[in-house]
């Protein structure tokens, strides 16, 4: 019989799991919540989505939907469940958080060759074939175990949360329903916008730059994984709202809050800014503010957040919050088959190698899962086209500048360019993903069975 060990139940560590499982892996799943929490999670479920409850675009023109695609081609349980569980966003794939996480727990749990194992790993086993997908929020004593074998010190930034309102506290006399240039699902439109004026945002902008943030040193001595204190990192992906306002006034309205293809429908014209909120479970009793990361204190949140029109006594669900994600130096550490370099029995997947974006994360689970189980069968490892959304993700962070290197999102820069000029952003794109399906499917007629 051939064992597994996987660290982290999250969207990688639930996918590999998955992979591995289903090629006939007898996989041992350690997940150490609830018994160590994060700071960050709220429930004890696998694959939980800490942050926005969004995928991104669905559209196979765009980079994560192009690597939708070709997560659906290649068997993915997060987008399956992902899909099951999805409530209205326009172009986007959103989905009830807690229906998502509850659908794969229930796949991961009841399948007969995955054990659940609810307790902390400290340290590897050396000789156990294992892949590491502990997440962003890796505990202290995995990680000074990662940093002993890896010989790397954990590089590091700060990443941040969204806060969620209750649907039945947003006035919508003054708040109305829209997508953005009439792209969505529902007729009246998938998301709740909240409209300002130029007076209005101007006076929002000024209250956040002034109101009080939570300090960050403290996230740094409690979770020290060998970066300097004092030294704030933040991912660009995902930016505090604060940290965007501070860099020009103008900044949310060219944001987040920007207004383009939308029109307020009791005065007919574009506000100069408008907050999104977006669906958040299929109730429709909770809404997300999109785009609105933040680490301001939670008495300041509410203060001014019920600035924004049509919020003025919203009810909070949860306020946003800021936490600390690791990531370790795959550049210098992993092949782009997700085994580490030096250790042929070890993998790493998800957002830990460098990451970024829900899919992203669970595709590289799926893709170390399915090498992890072709090693364990003496079979050659897989490297995906680098013309594949998946397989330039992977290539991205195994061979980026490592002085420079920062996590990275699905998005057709990172691949190949096409052989010939085509005019045009979308044909370019259309281009591109036309291409990596070919490729992909060439490469799976090439290899099968994966």
């Amino acid at each position: 019989m051939l064992f597994l060990d996987i660290i982290g139940g999250g969207l990688a560590g639930s996918e590999a799991a998955w992979q591995a499982a289903n090629r006939g892996i007898n996989v041992h799943l350690f997940e150490m919540r609830p018994k160590i929490t994060t700071g960050a999670h709220q429930t004890d479920q696998l694959a939980e989505m800490v942050c926005s409850n969004s995928f991104g675009s669905k559209i196979s023109d765009r980079a994560s939907g192009l690597l939708k695609d070709e997560m659906r081609i290649l068997g993915s349980l997060i987008l399956k469940c992902a899909e099951e569980s999805e409530v209205p966003a326009g172009g986007a794939l959103a989905v009830d958080r807690d229906i998502f996480s509850e659908s794969v727990t229930e796949a991961v749990t009841s399948h007969p060759n995955i054990v659940v194992t609810r307790e902390e790993v400290t340290e590897l086993e050396a000789n156990k074939a294992t892949i590491i997908a502990s997440g962003p929020l890796t505990s202290p004593a995995l990680s000074e175990n990662i940093t002993e074998i890896t010989k790397h010190e954990g590089l590091a930034f700060f990443d941040a949360i969204a806060p969620i309102v209750r649907a039945e506290s947003i006035n919508m006399e003054i708040a109305f329903r829209a997508s953005r240039y009439n792209r969505g699902e529902r007729s009246e439109g998938d998301y709740i916008n909240c409209p300002f004026t130029r007076d209005e945002y101007y006076n929002f902008v000024e209250a956040i730059i002034g109101a009080e943030r939570i300090q960050l040193r403290s996230f740094e001595e409690e979770i020290n994984h060998g970066v300097k204190a004092g030294l704030h990192t933040f991912f660009e992906g995902c930016l505090p709202v604060e940290i965007i306002a501070n860099r020009g006034k103008e900044s949310l309205a060219f944001g987040p809050m920007r207004p383009v293809g939308l029109r307020d429908p009791r005065t007919g014209k574009r506000p100069h800014a408008v907050l999104q909120l977006r669906q958040d479970n299929l109730a429709g009793s909770m809404y997300n503010l999109v785009g609105f990361q933040t680490n301001l204190t939670y008495k300041e949140q509410k203060r001014v957040f019920r600035m924004i029109p049509g919020l003025e006594n919203a009810e909070f669900e949860r306020y946003g919050q800021m936490h600390r994600n690791t990531f370790i130096a795959s550049p210098a550490l992993l092949n782009p088959t997700m085994q580490f370099r030096t250790i042929n029995n070890l993998f790493f997947a998800g957002q830990i190698t460098g990451v970024e974006g829900y899919m992203g994360n669970a595709a590289t689970g799926l893709l170390a899962g399915i090498n992890a189980a072709r090693y364990l069968n003496n079979l050659p490892l897989l490297t995906l086209p680098a013309d594949t959304m998946l397989g330039a993700l992977c290539h991205y962070i195994t061979h980026a500048e490592l002085e420079a290197f920062q996590p990275m999102k699905a998005n057709f820069g990172i691949i190949p360019p096409l052989p010939e000029a085509i005019k045009g952003k979308r044909n370019r794109a259309r281009a591109h993903s036309e291409r990596a399906i070919a490729a992909l499917q060439m490469f799976i007629n090439k290899n099968e069975p994966l």
